[in-house]
């Protein structure tokens, strides 16, 4: 379960990470490296959720869109400074719990 979590952790921060790159190029008027350099770590993304365990490509992907919405408010908590307010947490949490389900559900 832990090595789940870390790829998770990781691929997250390649994928928000590589897309606010991208976002300062294009919208910030940031150096093309800097989306280059995005670029990169969006490919790295990929690349990273490949390596989890589980059977299912569709529910590894799942999956992983609850964790992504975790990081992305934690994100733009600590990078956009923007504070997020309880319903952010509450949506975030029932995302948690979907996550938990559908990786670790007891199934046939």
């Amino acid at each position: 379960m832990s090595r789940a979590i870390i790829l998770f952790l990781i691929a997250g921060l390649a994928e928000i990470g590589g897309g606010y790159l991208i976002w300062l190029w294009l919208r910030e008027g940031k150096s093309a490296w800097i989306g280059g350099i995005g670029g990169i770590a969006l490919a790295l993304y990929g690349v990273i959720a490949t390596l989890q365990t589980f059977p299912s490509f569709g529910r590894v992907y799942a999956a992983y869109g609850g964790v992504f919405i975790i990081l992305s408010i934690l994100w733009g908590w600590g990078i956009d400074q923007k504070t997020p307010d309880r319903y952010d947490w509450i949506g975030a949490s029932i995302c948690l719990i979907g996550v938990a389900v559908m990786l670790w559900a007891p199934r046939n």
